[in-house]
């Protein structure tokens, strides 16, 4: 299979919206444990209502026909967001998964054309953040060569890469459940963090 022309970002935005959506769709399903910890550790949030509107994103995919409200979807996902006034490490991630998911909703309600840049950087910023938590580098260039070097960030940049490739191809039915297996990637997200 040829490699399409174009660096990462040009392909992502080259891309048609559906295939675009589908890109988010499987960084947001990856990034969603975060959520889920972070629900788990504070007794905040709410992980079901998360999972079932992107749940609902899968299924508008799948089934072109699909008549789902993401104007409702996203008021819910509002309700859903960590409150501001916490900054921990933890909540941050947490905002994370919810604004990358709303990003998403806005493409499905016809808004925001760079939602799918916003969401690559989201998850790469979340990995950024963690490495940089992690290892506790106070030197700038010595940490930014670390996190650039880190297996993590290897990882992210593997993973969105891989999304990509699957999205550039034909995604019908079973391409999809591949993608949303991919995305699911475990169980672990892409801080590498499992609800193990």
């Amino acid at each position: 299979m040829s490699q399409p022309k174009g660096g990462f970002h040009e392909r992502l935005q080259a891309l048609p919206s559906r295939q675009q959506q589908a890109f988010m769709a499987a960084l947001c399903e990856r990034m969603l444990p975060n959520y889920t910890l972070y629900a788990q550790m504070t007794g905040e949030g709410n992980p079901a209502g998360l999972r079932a509107v992107l749940d609902l994103v899968w299924e508008q995919l799948a089934v072109r026909e699909a008549r789902i409200d993401f104007e409702r979807q996203a008021e819910k996902l509002a309700e859903f967001e960590p409150p501001a006034e916490d900054d921990s490490f933890g909540i941050r991630r947490a905002v994370e998964v919810v604004v990358a998911l709303t990003s998403l909703l806005d493409t499905l309600r016809g808004e925001s054309a760079d939602a799918v840049l916003e969401v690559s950087r989201i998850s790469k910023g979340g990995v950024r953040a963690y490495i940089e938590l992690t290892e506790g580098e106070e030197d700038a260039s010595r940490l930014a060569k670390l996190v650039r070097e880190h297996p993590l960030m290897a990882d992210e940049n593997d993973f969105q890469d891989a999304v990509l490739e699957a999205v550039e191809g034909e995604l019908d039915r079973e391409a999809l459940k591949a993608l949303r297996q991919l995305g699911r990637n475990g169980g672990v997200s892409n801080l590498g963090l499992t609800l193990d």
